[in-house]
């Protein structure tokens, strides 16, 4: 018998979605990417160039710690409870922990480089970028490969869908389009559609008409100095 308010492990045909985060994890693991190489290809003094990348640093920023909270907040509990995952958890915590002391070393630079565009400070926060992407695909790994296959087996998909649309709380609506084109990009076919599936309808009016193109305008405008710079 199942003890009161505990879920009974779901059936094959009630299990969560959980690629739904591999593609979220594909954001992070290509604007990860990108930060570093977008940082250094800012001309030293070009403040203005520098700003608009480190508003869009802020914006990964904010993004990558809401969905770690989002982990810490609905995902660790269960498994605990769950699915007697007490040392898994630990690794999960302890690795958001050197992700956050990789981005305190990126937030002492982040901001002085945004405000100078000095080329020290540059070259201090793309290597500080370069260390964070590494500690941040060990996790993501990890999480894939180890966390997943555990989170199907042990939340039901109510519990799961919570974790999806907490992730969007705290989205501004202005940047909504943008979110839903970066999840889009490097997504399949079944993967757009099973996103895009999820969206109401107006939102989906709203991204054929305009949202595919407020995207595609923002992705030339940010990474235009890296096409220049390989077509050289």
């Amino acid at each position: 018998m199942t003890p009161r308010g505990t879920p009974s492990e779901p059936s094959s045909e009630e299990r969560p979605y959980t690629h739904e985060m591999v593609v979220v994890h594909r954001v992070f693991r290509r604007e990860s990417a990108l930060l570093p190489r977008l940082v250094r290809a800012v001309a030293d003094g070009a403040t203005a160039h520098a700003a608009h990348v480190s508003a869009y640093l802020d914006d990964y920023l904010a993004g990558l710690h809401h969905h770690h909270a989002v982990d810490d907040e609905l995902i660790w509990p269960l498994l605990r409870a769950r699915a007697a995952a007490d040392d898994l958890v630990t690794q999960m915590e302890r690795q958001h922990e050197r992700i956050d002391q990789s981005l305190a070393v990126v937030a002492q630079w982040g901001p002085l480089w945004g405000r100078s565009a000095d080329s020290v400070a540059a070259q201090e926060l793309s290597l500080a970028l370069d260390e964070h992407r590494s500690v941040l695909l060990e996790h993501l790994d990890d999480e894939e490969r180890l966390v997943l296959p555990l989170v199907a087996g042990h939340l039901t998909v109510a519990e799961w869908d919570l974790v999806g649309r907490r992730g969007l709380e705290t989205l501004p609506k202005n940047k909504v389009m943008l979110a839903l084109g970066a999840i889009l990009e490097d997504a399949t076919e079944q993967e757009r559609a099973h996103f895009l599936g999820k969206v109401p309808l107006i939102g989906r009016l709203l991204w054929k008409a305009l949202g595919r193109r407020q995207y595609a305008a923002a992705c030339r405008a940010m990474r235009a100095p890296l096409t220049e710079e390989a077509g050289r």
